[in-house]
């Protein structure tokens, strides 16, 4: 039984290595559930440890795949490229690089969207929080994706194409096409890398696999090319026209030499790099697009560019409104410091804000109600702001509560102007009033 089940894995190495992937992560939800059953002695809590246990599960499966596989797939990667060293190729070795293709690529763009937080804009935008431009410029989006499904095209060439059937031209290009690619994802990767960030360690797997293997499949075809040149059909090889020219004889002897195959793709590499360009820039791309695309960009490690600084709307209203208004209408006088980072301030957000502390001063229990209301119907207007003239709208809606405001300051406080201008600035009104003095 057990030599079937070895045999069975063999046969899918792919399904072994998910399983593993799973196993692990089961393996660290069972010991997270251990530690909550040692931490809740008391059967009180039973039912809190089998919803948790529910929930550890679903999160194992979901760390398992998203987490655990990507390292166990670069494991399996190295494992194939050594055993197609050996002579030995693992079956089922191009699923491996399948997944490594649709997988790895969609698992960096969530983590780049989802976990830092980039968008698509370039670097002239102002964002907003902690959104970041894209790290790709879009004028020369087109050459990026076109030099990435180039080199895949290559890959799936010589992948599936037996060399017997395909010209030894066409194989050295495919191997150019695929540096190229290749290049342009080490970049890429550089680009956006921080070493500071733990989890950009992930981002390194996804260029370690693809230079695993495109060697892979370079020893892989340069054996399938020997063994085809030592079986009886290799004679067919030197017969023909092509050895009539002394320069074709010449440059087929090269080629037919699969151990120069990786050399020859690295010259190519630069002449079919300028050939795509110069079909590019008749749909419009610039000649150097291929270094704007990293160049032409803020916030990254080859970024030539300084973007604006990142507008903090901190999800209050009025912060959305001084910072997202037309300048003419919503008239933003400086920069202010709320929550530990920069937001911009107008004279309506300085005076709500002094109005509020005047209350919180003064009656306080009036105050909690008037902050749980806003807490409540607040946030959600400030969701709902998603443009100058939303903004804009607002900020006039709000201008008769303004004037209340404004005489509520000036019949209750001594110096209202001097607590409007502190709003915001890290000082109280007695500080800028010593400042006055």
């Amino acid at each position: 039984m057990n030599t079937e089940k070895i045999k069975f894995y063999k046969k899918h190495p792919v399904l072994l290595a998910w399983l593993i992937s799973i196993f692990i992560g089961l393996g660290y939800a069972l010991f997270t559930i251990i530690a909550s059953v040692i931490h809740y002695e008391q059967r009180d809590y039973v039912w809190e440890i089998i919803k948790a246990f529910t929930e550890m599960f679903t999160w194992a499966i979901l760390m398992g795949a998203v987490l655990v596989f990507p390292v166990v797939l670069t494991i399996s990667e190295v494992i194939c490229l050594i055993c197609e060293e050996r002579g030995h190729p693992v079956k089922g070795d191009w699923l491996f690089d399948q997944h490594v293709f649709w997988l790895g690529g969609f698992y960096e763009i969530c983590y780049l969207g989802l976990i830092r937080d980039v968008t698509s804009a370039d670097w002239q935008t102002q964002l907003s929080n902690s959104n970041q431009h894209t790290p790709i410029y879009s004028g020369s989006m087109v050459t990026f994706i076109v030099l990435l499904l180039l080199a895949f095209i290559g890959y799936e060439i010589l992948q599936s194409i037996p060399l017997r059937k395909l010209p030894p031209l066409v194989t050295v290009l495919s191997i150019s096409a695929m540096y190229l690619g290749l290049l342009e994802l080490i970049l890429f990767t550089v680009q956006i890398f921080k070493p500071t960030i733990l989890l950009d360690g992930y981002l390194l797997l996804f260029p370690l696999c693809c230079v695993l293997l495109v060697v892979r499949l370079l020893l892989k075809k340069i054996r399938e090319w020997n063994a085809l040149m030592q079986n009886a059909e290799a004679e067919h090889f030197g017969t023909g026209k092509i050895y009539q020219n002394p320069m074709l004889r010449w440059c087929d002897s090269i080629l037919r030499k699969a151990a120069w195959w990786p050399v020859l793709g690295l010259v190519l590499m630069f002449p079919l790099l300028g050939i795509l360009i110069a079909i590019l820039m008749l749909f419009g791309q610039a000649p150097d697009s291929v270094i704007k695309a990293f160049t032409e960009t803020s916030d990254w490690n080859l970024s030539l560019r300084q973007a604006p600084q990142n507008v903090m709307y901190d999800e209050h209203y009025l912060c959305t409104i001084a910072a997202g208004g037309h300048k003419k209408i919503v008239k933003p006088i400086r920069l202010g410091r709320r929550h530990g980072h920069e937001v911009i301030v107008n004279r309506q957000l300085c005076i709500a804000n002094a109005f509020e502390q005047v209350l919180e001063e003064r009656t306080p229990g009036f105050h909690r109600a008037l902050r749980h209301f806003y807490d409540t119907y607040g946030f959600p207007v400030a969701r709902l702001i998603h443009s100058k003239y939303t903004a804009d709208l607002v900020y006039f809606i709000m201008k008769p509560l303004e004037w209340i405001f404004l005489c509520v300051l000036y019949l209750t406080d001594a110096h209202p102007e001097n607590r409007i201008a502190v709003q915001y600035i890290g000082k109280t009104a007695a500080q800028v009033e010593e400042l006055y003095k």
